[in-house]
């Protein structure tokens, strides 16, 4: 791992000044960045082989790449992530971006779901990537919990909360579960409810598991350690849950090259499944703001090397439950993506507590 920190300040102002240059060029245009154009852009009058010669020092040190010896530079993963913590700056909110983003709000519709999709499809418009809003939990009280067999890897959970509100929720037991120890899970459940919303029984039932481990029925102990109110299934895309994605078409813009066609069809194909909808929040759980996650850091759509920007929203109660997100190629517009993304995050913020 490259200590971007380190290497930024071992570095002389010259090597600085090129690395800057070539990743802004590689950002803005997408195409490796050569020598000699960067001789007419520095803010000193230097020789294109006297550039060539930082370059490579710079691909040496593992923040530059190359095709092949002649061509131009790009930004490794290492030295794009360098430039987003050391040197990247963010811009403020554009007008007009603010505006776009303020009009999906004006609707009076107690639909929150309905609401999300229309920022999800606003923030892709906006940002020219696929966005992604991740729609959060129903937090209200649990009355009552039930596990139903639908086969020998599939079971439904059906939630009943205070309100009224009911889930189904498909997921996979552990193996060997039979309809009497799934009755008898909902009982050890049901007995510790009281009231509680998922995310506190998740808290009580973590620290029985830690105290009692022997003694929690199997089924339990999975369903909490798996995250209890979390889909695993197919095809629930329409619930509460549920990961939006919009813009994806917005991907393929200027990508016609076989690698990148490959890449985009992989990350289509998670996109397509929604899998993993869980981990799309941890990414963002360790804090508020806008947190970035280049290429292979980015452990939901890391086979596709796409890069993505997301930033959690939070409830009345400030606690995190959602994101919002935008995804694409690793030569995003940093600067200008993450306000947008951090203000969006905030606008979904204000509905949920708003509606809650």
């Amino acid at each position: 791992m490259i200590d971007g920190k380190q290497l930024l300040e071992e570095m002389n102002e010259r090597s600085r000044e090129v690395f800057r240059r070539v990743v802004e060029g590689y950002l803005a245009t997408g195409t490796p960045v050569g020598s000699r154009t960067l001789t007419r852009d520095m803010s000193e009058k230097v020789s294109a082989a006297t550039i060539r010669n930082v370059m490579q020092d710079l691909e040496y040190m593992g923040l530059l790449g190359s095709t092949h010896v002649s061509s131009g530079r790009v930004p490794t993963e290492g030295g794009l992530r360098m430039f987003v913590d050391g040197l990247l700056e963010v811009g403020d909110l554009q007008t007009s971006d603010r505006q776009l983003m303020d009009a999906t709000m004006s609707s009076n519709s107690q639909d929150v779901s309905g609401v999300l999709d229309r920022i999800g499809a606003a923030l892709s418009g906006v940002t020219q990537g696929a966005s992604l809003v991740l729609a959060p939990k129903h937090e209200a009280p649990i009355k009552h919990i039930e596990f139903v067999s639908l086969g020998h890897d599939r079971a439904l959970v059906v939630l009943v909360f205070g309100d009224g509100h009911v889930e189904n929720r498909i997921f996979t037991p552990p193996p060997g579960q039979t309809p009497s120890s799934m009755r008898e899970a909902a009982n050890f459940l049901n007995a510790l409810i009281e009231g509680r919303t998922l995310s506190d029984l998740q808290t009580v039932i973590s620290r029985q598991i830690t105290d009692r481990r022997q003694e929690i029925d199997q089924l339990a102990h999975a369903m909490v350690e798996s995250g209890l109110a979390v889909w695993s299934g197919e095809g629930e895309g329409d619930g509460p849950d549920r990961l939006i994605v919009r813009g994806r078409s917005n991907l393929l813009a200027g990508d016609e090259s076989e690698d990148n066609l490959s890449r985009i069809k992989t990350l289509f194909d998670d996109l397509e499944r929604k899998r993993d909808i869980a981990n799309f929040l941890e990414l963002a759980d360790e804090g508020e703001g806008v947190r970035i996650f280049i290429g292979s850091e980015n452990k939901l759509f890391s086979l596709s090397g796409s890069s993505l920007v997301v930033s959690p929203y939070m409830n009345a109660d400030r606690k995190i439950v959602g994101a919002v997100g935008v995804i694409g190629p690793t030569r995003l517009n940093y600067g200008r993506i993450v306000p947008i993304v951090d203000y969006t995050a905030q606008l979904v913020g204000k509905l949920i507590a708003d509606r809650s």
